[in-house]
């Protein structure tokens, strides 16, 4: 399940490829749609075979699939579930390939941002077009709908995780803060952040300048029809002025520091408060095993957005699949609320389903910092949302928007000029 960087901006690179290989594959001789793509089931009794591919889960998880698979041939006895395991780096460029060849597995594992970009070259099957009302409806609204391009849905949220707020609880205290009643807001946040500062010498957080940052604070990045840059607004100049006062208050680090960054400023217990997902737990467990003892987690402050930004895995069936009606089905069976519930347990990660959260284990903690994260990011999946997901270079315009928060924050450049440099830089992107 692990997430690496590397992998990632080859997936990205990659897609550019799709419009390429889907033009090069063969079509199929019968029963094909016009993506070249089987659309009706298999005639009675006939045995399938459905290659089902997943992302980095074995060995760690091979029971569970194991269990599920069998589980699921004996509910359906004229299928047979060939389930492979690759590891990051490599599945997009077996994906690629195996499109190329007119040999597509038929579900596949993939991340939001890598769905999309395969949604927008029709190279995977809108569930829209199999999934009734209820069965959409089982998934969060905001992470269902984050890989609905054009009204078309490309892919089945699985496995997800939201940030949380991390507080140390020692700095907290000697502000003369308390930890139980956490701030609930971005302002109320700065507010801690300001009497850590005064009463401590502390600083309240570090922050890492990326495009998310405006969503978060209810600043759309692009237009509706995601034709051209949105962001260019009182509202964002009045957002990043006012992160520019906390840089220059000592409230928030005046850097742009990284993950890496911000796990060393909280070990080091010069910041008070970290905003990440559960994965930092184990950092600090381990740099930091006094600091960990010290840290209990709460949900993530809210800006004027109002909504958390979530990390999801999802499931899409190709195009390509012979038999789309079955990889469909499922891929439903994969993402049901049981079978979420099950995966969660046994990976400490978040379902994307809503009745999954109704579980006990979603609301008991033993109070361990684990235990407290999970529920924390767990109170928050009604509100999460993938962002930026289904638009072409994807990777440039957010790497555009960090560039003009670097260039006005740390470098003291004209925020309107920026704002509006960055904005036709956005634009010349999306016209390519």
């Amino acid at each position: 399940m692990k997430r690496n960087k590397r992998g990632f901006i080859v997936m990205l690179l990659s897609v550019v490829l799709l419009s390429m290989l889907l033009g090069a594959c063969s079509s199929k001789e019968s029963g094909t749609d016009s993506a070249g793509g089987s659309t009706g089931g298999s005639s009675a009794g006939e045995k399938i075979t459905l290659e089902f591919w997943t992302i980095a889960l074995q060995p760690t998880f091979t029971d569970y699939f194991n269990e599920l698979i069998s589980s699921y041939e004996k509910e359906h006895t004229n299928v047979k579930i060939d389930w492979k395991d690759y590891p990051y780096d490599a599945v997009t460029n077996k994906l690629l390939t195996s499109i190329a060849s007119g040999k597509s597995p038929d579900v596949v594992n993939l991340n939001t941002e890598f769905a999309s970009q395969m949604g927008s070259k029709g190279a995977v099957v809108d569930f829209n077009d199999f999934l009734t009302d209820e069965q959409k409806g089982a998934y969060f609204d905001g992470i269902y709908n984050s890989t609905v391009i054009d009204g078309k849905a490309y892919a089945l949220p699985w496995y997800t995780g939201t940030e949380v707020l991390f507080m140390n609880t020692k700095l907290v205290k000697q502000a003369g803060l308390d930890p139980a009643n956490p701030p609930k807001t971005r302002e109320e946040l700065a507010e801690w952040g300001r009497q850590i500062k005064a009463k401590t010498g502390k600083a309240g957080y570090a922050q890492q300048l990326v495009s998310k940052l405006l969503p978060i604070d209810g600043v759309s990045i692009l237009s509706e029809d995601k034709s051209k840059a949105a962001f260019n607004t009182p509202d964002t100049e009045a957002m990043i002025n006012n992160l520019k006062k906390l840089m220059d208050e000592g409230v928030v680090l005046k850097e742009d520091a990284d993950f890496t960054k911000q796990i060393q400023y909280y070990s080091g217990e010069q910041v008070a408060f970290e905003l990440a997902g559960s994965t930092f737990i184990n950092f600090i467990k381990t740099s930091a095993p006094d600091v960990y003892k010290n840290t209990v987690a709460v949900p993530l402050p809210t800006g004027k957005g109002n909504l958390r930004l979530s990390n999801s895995m999802d499931v899409v069936v190709p195009v390509k699949s012979e038999h789309q009606k079955e990889a469909v089905d499922f891929a439903v069976y994969v993402t049901n609320a049981a079978n979420q519930t099950a995966f969660s347990k046994a990976a400490n990660t978040l379902p994307s389903t809503k009745e999954s959260i109704k579980d006990p284990f979603f609301t008991q903690s033993d109070n361990t910092l684990e235990a407290q994260a999970k529920i924390a990011s767990a109170q928050g999946l009604d509100k999460a949302a993938d962002y930026m997901v289904g638009v072409p270079n994807a990777k440039d315009i957010n790497s555009a928007i960090a560039r003009g928060l670097q260039k006005i924050i740390l470098n003291g450049a004209d925020v309107k000029q920026t704002l509006t440099e960055t904005e036709q830089e956005v634009n010349q992107i999306l016209s390519q």
